[in-house]
């Protein structure tokens, strides 16, 4: 994968709204990185990311779908045995709050396909303990939300975005209650406030700690009640269907494998929304299900989307330490068991084992310091002491309260021999959530036309270089709200879907000719190349950072690549083959490489990005990292759409 990786602020030049031109760092990896002023209007005009688009009042005065008419949803063509095509107004890649919100407000205007990897249920969403911050106090206001939001963000958010997301954010929840979730309540009939790190105010709405699951709920109940959406389970995204001309570029579409049937089914759209979630996968202890192996951002990488701020990949500071349980699991888990961080916002103090508190003498706000912060003085602790996990107490709390604010955690912690109200929690930072990801407007627009982002997937600007405590689930409503007019524009301008377009792409192939044991050979390798992927990550590009240890990342991980996919193609592997093993991997490779050299890039260390070699603030760098594709110079099965096949290694 070669990328041409700029630093600083840009502006796409789209349809709905014309922008200013803005200058930015370019860094350039020919000869070493280094930092220059320029202004390269060509990639304003073609790959620059929106920063606002301003006072678009989309009244979604177009006709409402009507579900009796005949729908673009009946019209499936057969390619072959192997491949399918379907043909919808919208699809949308993810099944987590931000792509169920928007298909339920764009299903009003045509049909829409929801494809997702897994259970619908199965998303970050689900596992979402905190909450969704929101102004809804009287003594809290829209500028102590963006104050807090910034701060958190070490000053590198979009303002306009912070605006915006925080003065939306609380008709978003009253949409959310509408729409049927449920959440706590005070005995006076109020919603019940809690804070979290890096909050100012009470503003956390929730439902005890599985807000995630309740709003999973509801939302998914409102689609299964919607007759104009259709759910595609197990199907799994690979490429996007891309075109190119003297406008720009254009999506049409993307192709899944229904990982049950393995055949290829092949998705025709006029409007793509990716709101496929996170990479935390790329580690070897994360939060995130194992659904979250970066799809979106390779997907659209490979599309030539802007990807932006790759770096700032957030460690929660306390996902729960297995092995200091009295009762360890019997199997290692696929994700780690988030410990939410109401725990410390409700009181909990963190301990080192011989039982010193110690988040004061890192940082005055103590426990209720960001993130950033609070895992950054953990991974210090634990270096220091040589020890494996620190200690949560809420212990000095009232059981009732413990247990009514916190039951799922207290139910897991309790399987394993382990009381809440009575004892600490042993806990260790685990990676989290990428606050980078694909470049996007205000809108959820894209350089790419006809494509939208929305939820984790997108770099909207809120975050900057830490997200602040439950911020994710707010970004993830108001944007999928926000991109709903210009779709739905889109749309209506597209026309009619031409039924022969499926035929412009090669259709990707289920390796179905390779016997069963040789296939079989390829999936345990691909797991040994995929744990030494993360090894590679945990080890090289974590909580510290240091320029030569990237630099040994960056080749590490160009190494065990090139080492994979000789072995897959020497076992007989073809550059249209796919299989969920396979295509999963080469969406780790290509997202560890954004990572790592997004992190390579930024010389200063700020919110989640530390790095030894830097370890100041730079006003000079307080700038976003764009990476805009470009030709390979080494081109890799991750690296480009399978569409454009790449060559065998020899």
């Amino acid at each position: 994968m070669s990328t041409s990786l700029v630093s600083g602020r840009t502006i796409l030049h789209c349809r709905v709204q014309k922008f200013k031109e803005k200058g930015h760092q370019q860094v350039s990896f020919a000869s070493g990185i280094t930092y220059g002023n320029s202004v390269q209007k060509q990639f304003s005009r073609l790959y620059s990311a929106p920063k606002i688009l301003r006072a678009q009042g989309y009244g979604f005065s177009r006709t409402p779908f009507n579900a009796n008419k005949a729908s673009l949803r009946t019209i499936v063509v057969s390619c072959s045995s192997e491949c399918s095509t379907k043909y919808f107004d919208f699809v949308v890649v993810g099944s987590g709050v931000a792509g169920l919100r928007y298909a339920l407000e764009v299903s009003k205007y045509g049909c829409v396909a929801i494809i997702t990897k897994s259970e619908p249920q199965e998303s970050n969403t689900n596992y979402a303990q905190g909450g969704v911050s929101a102004v809804l106090c009287p003594s809290d206001s829209v500028e102590n939300h963006m104050r807090d939001t910034i701060v958190a963000g070490a000053h590198l958010c979009d303002e306009e975005t912070v605006r915006v997301v925080c003065t939306e954010g609380p008709d978003r929840i009253r949409e959310l209650i509408s729409i049927g979730a449920s959440f706590d309540h005070k005995d006076d009939g109020n919603l019940h406030l809690a804070r979290e790190g890096g909050h100012s105010h009470h503003r956390i709405v929730h439902a005890a700690d599985m807000t995630g699951r309740e709003i999973e709920r509801a939302l998914l109940k409102a689609v299964n009640d919607d007759p104009n959406i259709f759910m595609f389970q197990h199907h799994f995204a690979i490429d996007l269907l891309t075109s190119q001309d003297d406008s720009g570029i254009h999506c049409h579409g993307i192709d899944t494998l229904n990982s049950e049937t393995q055949q290829v089914v092949r998705f025709i759209s006029k409007v793509t929304l990716l709101a496929s979630g996170g990479a935390g996968h790329i580690y070897p202890s994360t939060t995130n299900p194992p659904v979250a192996t970066g799809d979106g951002v390779a997907m659209a990488h490979r599309a030539q989307a802007v990807i932006s701020n790759m770096e700032f990949v957030q460690f929660h500071p306390t996902a729960l330490a297995d092995e200091g349980l009295p009762r360890k699991p019997k199997q290692k888990r696929e994700n780690a068991f988030l410990i939410t961080e109401a725990v410390r916002g409700d009181g909990g103090i963190l301990y080192n084992q011989a039982m010193e508190r110690f988040m004061p003498l890192y940082d005055e706000r103590a426990e209720l310091a960001p993130r950033d912060v609070v895992a950054r003085s953990i991974d210090d602790q634990l270096k220091k002491r040589k020890e494996k996990y620190v200690l949560l107490d809420i212990s000095h709390k009232p059981r009732e309260k413990i247990l009514s604010h916190f039951p799922n955690i207290a139910a897991e912690c309790l399987r394993h021999g382990l009381d809440i109200t009575q004892s600490p929690i042993p806990v260790v930072p685990a990676a989290h959530y990428m606050c980078g990801g694909v470049r996007a407007g205000l809108h959820g627009e894209t350089n790419i036309e006809g494509l939208y982002v929305a939820g984790e997937v997108a770099c909207t600007g809120l975050h900057g270089a830490n997200r602040l405590a439950s911020n994710s689930l707010l970004e993830a409503l108001v944007f999928a709200r926000r991109a709903v007019g210009p779709s739905i524009d889109h749309m209506f301008e597209s026309g009619h879907l031409d039924i022969n377009v499926s035929s412009s792409w090669a259709i990707p192939k289920f390796p179905t000719s390779m016997k069963g044991d040789l296939l079989a050979h390829i999936v345990r390798r691909t797991k040994e190349i995929r744990e030494e992927l993360k090894s590679i990550m945990w080890d090289y590009v974590g909580i510290v950072r240091s320029t030569s240890r990237l630099m040994t990342a960056e080749w590490k991980i160009g190494e065990l690549e090139t080492e994979w996919e000789t072995f897959l193609f020497r076992m007989g592997w073809e550059p249209t083959m796919v299989a969920l093993e396979a295509c999963e991997m080469r969406n780790l490779f290509c997202c560890a490489k954004l990572v790592v050299r997004s992190a390579l890039a930024r010389h200063e260390s700020r919110g989640l990005h530390f790095t030894i070699d830097f370890p100041h603030l730079e006003e000079s760098k307080r700038t976003p990292t764009i990476i805009f594709p470009s030709t390979p110079v080494k081109v890799t099965w991750s690296s480009q759409q399978l569409q454009r096949q790449v060559k065998v290694p020899s």
